[in-house]
């Protein structure tokens, strides 16, 4: 389940195919460009070491000699036991199971250069904006904190960027998702909206967390089991 909220309150709450349809969320979704992804691996970087023992590695390991069935069989019976013990371990399937509970929060009122310092102190890369009363209107990434070329140039117009207010480059509406949200559900929209994470909230709105783009990446190369198809 996904809700939406901008400076009116809340605008929007259902599914993930309702919020691929919502207008006023698709209208702050900005295209970001990323580095092609190479295709060829014939000249590896230096420095970058391939997966893997080259074949007269593997053999010395074994003495020289070539494989025995039996150490075939002792590697996958040892093999197996790693996989009995992750099995063990908690799935991991709904936002509640990865989300950040430290509650980093910028308020409405601050300005660009307070919401900065807010960001830069808590060491992460973007943070839900809040309301007096502590509600969710909208979401200040440190990338749109940055000015233009013509505010580097001039520090005047550097100050004056500085000085205004942060609902002027955050994105509202945002929206949210809630702690029972499949992880699967919550990385589409990720893909699709271009945004770096999502606020959790509960039924009512209140502040509970943030799911980022890293937490997911985190859980997948830390974390498994992961279960992405609950």
């Amino acid at each position: 389940m996904f809700t939406v909220y901008g400076l009116n309150g809340r605008v929007f709450s259902g599914r993930l195919e309702g919020l691929r349809e919502l207008g006023p969320v698709q209208a702050v979704a900005r295209v970001r460009s990323v580095d092609p992804v190479r295709g060829d691996i014939a000249d590896p970087t230096p420095g970058v070491v391939l997966a893997g023992p080259a074949p007269d590695t593997a053999l010395a390991a074994l003495g020289g000699a070539e494989p025995r069935p039996s150490d075939a069989l002792a590697a996958y019976q040892q093999a197996q036991s790693l996989v009995g013990a992750a099995s063990e371990r908690r799935v991991l399937s709904l936002v509640e199971q990865l989300m950040s509970r430290r509650l980093h929060t910028v308020p409405l009122a601050s300005t660009l250069a307070q919401g900065l310092a807010l960001l830069s102190r808590a060491g992460v890369g973007q943070a839900p904006v809040v309301n007096v009363h502590g509600r969710l209107v909208g979401l200040l990434l440190r990338a749109d904190l940055l000015p233009g070329p013509q505010q580097l140039e001039d520090s005047r117009a550097w100050l004056d960027w500085l000085s205004q207010p942060v609902a002027d480059v955050m994105w509202s509406p945002v929206p949210a998702a809630r702690p029972d949200t499949p992880i699967r559900e919550v990385a589409q929209a990720l893909l699709d909206l271009r945004l770096p994470g999502l606020p959790v909230v509960d039924e009512f709105g209140n502040m509970l967390g943030f799911l980022s783009r890293s937490d997911i990446l985190r859980a997948v190369t830390r974390e498994a089991p992961l279960d992405l198809w609950t």
